[in-house]
């Protein structure tokens, strides 16, 4: 997945050899997800860099993971190798919060005090 310019300080400047590292030399240019994500394989994902998906036929580009969200932390225990789908998945509470946080941002006009939502 593309790095947002707002976010690319805070992955390291060799970000794009890890991330190779990861995908083609430890994973073989296969999704490495066993299921974490909460989509339905059995086992590893059979999911193929630059072939169509097994699930969904769009094609699949393999990207990295960080396990823990913290785009600081590229420790190799931290990172996956992962389809589209199977990232997205991953992720989906984290897209979700901040979803809600920019639509929240949205309705606050200047000068208003922001009361958190606890929900």
């Amino acid at each position: 997945m593309p790095i947002r310019p707002e976010m690319r300080g805070r992955y390291p400047s060799d970000w794009p050899q890890i991330s190779h590292r990861i995908r083609f030399e430890r994973a073989g240019g296969r999704c490495e997800c066993d299921g974490r994500c909460g989509r339905r394989h059995p086992g590893r994902c059979t999911a193929v860099h630059d072939q169509p998906h097994p699930a969904t036929g769009s094609l699949v580009v393999l990207t990295t993971a960080h396990l823990d969200d913290v785009p600081e932390h590229c420790d190799d225990d931290n990172l996956a190798a992962m389809c589209q789908a199977c990232h997205l998945s991953y992720d989906a509470a984290l897209h979700a919060a901040t979803a809600a946080r920019t639509r929240a941002a949205g309705l606050v006009s200047p000068g208003q005090i922001e009361i958190p939502f606890a929900g």
